[in-house]
């Protein structure tokens, strides 16, 4: 089971797991201290060089570069009030006003000590819940996976961002782009135009380097130049002192629950997650009028919060094979290139890999909690690279990447299109969430269709009668009338209290 201390052991005693593992704390470090080279775009270019290493060790780079690259984006949040990654949003309320007071280091030493609290205790959940979900995967066929899929499908909702009728003509275009290709049950081929490098469908690594790293370098060529490091920022004194880390626990605590919570949430996302647990922890707090001010208790609350999402987007990722967020739609896709299905089969064949990931997510947040309180001045300085220089890199490394995949020109061109159509979808406000989901979910959603119709001999009733398909389709029913419910019932997002003015910042 992934709870046997021996199987969580062996990547703890690697020394190649540790050198895997470093390689994408620093990778991810770079991605995440850069404002607007987020997590997602990091594992999307990183994941084609991963081909060439066994799948322990691929896991160990991305993951390594999730973690630190969550953590990361805290780093530009306090030092400049720009987040690093969506996830540090809130980090900034309270983090950017405590480095103006001259506390900068106490700031990134919470950040570093408040990532590694919220996915050590995430992690714990993860372990728990492992057993009773690998035995629920021995019930599992064709009708419960795709009722599963459905339900994530239906999550397109949840990730449309302001606008449902965008999400779902995003979502369309997944669909489409999913359907490319021979057909799974009968080999017949579908929308390739005569094109036979259309006949494996469309490779799914290409399509999320171009949509998350070659669009977002196109984006940020377009936007106004970032603000730059005053080196002057003050990056020493990391560690509260013990009357103001007192109470500092229970909200760290509080934190990480709300942003496991939120993890677990299929599309809910670490930005989610941190904004909810500030937010919550500003409600219990003593001295709410200081959040918002540079409040040590908001800004632990917001860092555990992002970062417990961690693990429990690993829990659906992993259990279900629906991507938490759009960097456990990549990490999906990366397992998916090395041969991994996600999904509660993966609990019952490979105990040993789901351990392993949990091993290495630990490791890696150790790794990072290190750095962070040792390496602030070198963090501080990433901040100054000119954005010519990482456009021309991360542009050279997607494509090159996308070459290496196949030693294909056709993966290029498909990262290119991606890119491209990408750009433009975000230009209008088009949320990429959708297109991610519908990518990855539209085969299993169809293929196990067909496949539980065949056992069924065309009975629709498969899908009632069973009890686990008709919870998750229930689920996706819900899901899918929330919006109806919520409008009735008023705005169901945070209250405009629960953000900062902008003079506060």
């Amino acid at each position: 089971m992934p709870g046997d201390p021996m199987l969580l052991l062996a990547p703890l005693l690697s020394p190649d797991a540790w050198l895997y593992v470093l390689i994408g704390v620093a990778l991810g470090v770079l991605f995440g201290s850069l404002p607007g080279f987020t997590a997602t775009m990091g594992l999307a270019v990183l994941t084609p060089f991963t081909f060439w290493v066994k799948p322990d060790q691929a896991m160990a780079m991305l993951l390594g570069l999730l973690v630190s690259a969550i953590f990361s984006g805290g780093v530009p949040a306090i030092l400049l009030n720009t987040p690093g990654t969506p996830a540090s949003i809130a980090m900034t309320w309270d983090g950017h006003p405590l480095a103006r007071q001259g506390r900068a280091g106490l700031a990134l030493g919470l950040n570093a000590i408040g990532a590694f609290l919220g996915i050590f205790l995430s992690l714990v959940v993860l372990l728990i819940a492992a057993l009773p979900l690998s035995r629920l995967a021995l019930q599992f066929g064709p009708a419960e996976y795709f009722a599963v899929a459905v339900f994530g499908l239906s999550t397109i909702v949840g990730v449309s961002g302001g606008s449902m009728l965008k999400g779902v003509a995003t979502g369309i275009i997944g669909l489409l782009l999913a359907v490319i290709g021979l057909d799974s049950i009968t080999g017949y081929p579908r929308f390739t135009f005569g094109q036979p490098e259309l006949l494996d469908g469309v490779s799914f690594i290409p399509v999320m380097v171009g949509l998350f790293g070659i669009a977002e370098v196109f984006t940020q060529m377009v936007s106004p130049p970032r603000q730059q490091l005053d080196g002057s920022t003050q990056t020493t004194n990391m560690l509260p002192t013990r009357e103001e880390a007192r109470p500092l626990w229970m909200h760290g605590l509080r934190g990480s629950l709300m942003g496991i919570w939120i993890g677990i949430m299929p599309a809910a996302g670490a930005d989610v997650g941190a904004i909810l647990a500030w937010d919550q922890s500003r409600r219990f707090s003593k001295t709410p009028e200081k959040f918002g001010k540079g409040s040590l208790e908001g800004l632990i609350a917001a860092t555990t919060g992002a970062n417990a999402g961690i693990g429990g987007s690993l829990v659906t990722t992993l259990a279900l094979g629906i991507p938490g967020d759009s960097a456990a739609a990549v990490l999906i896709g990366a397992l998916l290139m090395h041969g991994l299905q996600p999904g509660p089969l993966l609990f019952r064949n490979r105990p040993d890999l789901v351990a392993t990931i949990v091993a290495l997510v630990f490791m890696a947040s150790l790794v990072t909690l290190v750095w962070g309180l040792l390496g602030a001045k070198v963090l501080a300085k990433i901040l100054k690279i000119r954005d010519q220089y990482l456009w021309a890199t991360v542009l050279a490394v997607a494509l090159g990447g996308s070459y290496a995949l196949n030693q294909s020109t056709g993966d290029v061109w498909t990262a290119l299109l991606g890119g491209v159509l990408g750009f433009l979808l975000r230009q209008q406000g088009f949320p990429m969430g959708p297109l991610v989901l519908a990518l990855i979910l539209g085969p299993m959603a169809e293929s196990n269709l067909r496949r539980a119709l065949a056992l069924s001999e065309g009975s629709m009733a498969t899908f009632v009668t069973r009890p686990i398909s008709l919870l998750f389709l229930v689920l996706a029913a819900l899901t899918l009338l929330w919006p109806l419910f919520s409008k009735k019932g008023g705005d169901s997002r945070l209250p405009d209290s629960s953000v900062p003015d902008s003079d506060t910042l």
